[in-house]
């Protein structure tokens, strides 16, 4: 048998080593353990050697999952990674601590609405459409001032900027471009890097990482 937590203590080594290479300290780099899919039993192991900040892509998932073990383990903190549909908005407040999936104005509305309702102020990433793919959600980056100059009127606490590259070619120049964009308006965050990149987006400037199958394993 593995130990279930030897991925973990991997995945820690390798930010840790890809942080010194670029001259910074490891914990500038959030692990967002993305446990979407997985049970209970996968990811207790995870807690249990320290891991407190998961990603889930569904609002009713978390919903089903988590409330259990948070009750059990009080600092866990929940990050949504995926899409969000504007009517899930104030449940998605009620349970995440950090959303990473900002990408229009009618989102934009609906989440701060939501957070006048429930008394709440959630952070948030705009999600870039950093390739220019169709099928990809995203803010393209033609809308982005306008978008991050909404945000900021009404008050909404934007705390980055997060990208999904192109699959199947290098990703390192839009996580360069990513961090530009985040530059250019004067934005900390940098949610980047997945399991098979998220070493090149530490170099590049990323403050969290999105690791799911490099600790869990594939999906069946």
């Amino acid at each position: 048998m593995t130990d279930p937590e030897a991925p973990l203590a991997t995945i820690r080594a390798r930010i840790a080593h890809a942080a010194a290479v670029a001259r910074r300290k490891a914990e500038s780099v959030t692990l967002v353990a993305v446990s979407k899919t997985r049970p209970a039993e996968a990811i207790l192991p995870l807690i249990a050697a320290g891991q407190r900040v998961f990603g889930e892509n569904r609002v009713q998932e978390a919903d089903a999952k988590w409330p259990a073990l948070q009750e059990a383990h009080v600092d866990i903190r929940l990050h949504l990674v995926g899409q969000l549909q504007s009517n899930k908005a104030e449940e998605a407040v009620r349970r995440f601590d950090c959303i990473h999936s900002l990408d229009r104005p009618s989102l934009l509305t609906a989440l701060a609405k939501a957070m006048d309702k429930v008394g709440r102020r959630v952070p948030l990433f705009v999600q870039v459409n950093i390739g220019a793919e169709a099928q990809k959600g995203g803010c393209v980056i033609a809308d982005l001032p306008a978008l991050l100059t909404q945000a900021r009127a009404t008050d909404l606490p934007i705390k980055g900027l997060m990208c999904v590259p192109p699959a199947g070619i290098e990703a390192a120049p839009f996580f360069a471009l990513l961090g530009k964009l985040a530059d250019d308006h004067g934005l900390a965050g940098r949610s980047m890097g997945m399991s098979e990149d998220f070493e090149t987006a530490i170099m590049l400037g990323a403050t969290h990482v999105r690791v799911g199958s490099a600790l869990f394993g594939a999906r069946s």
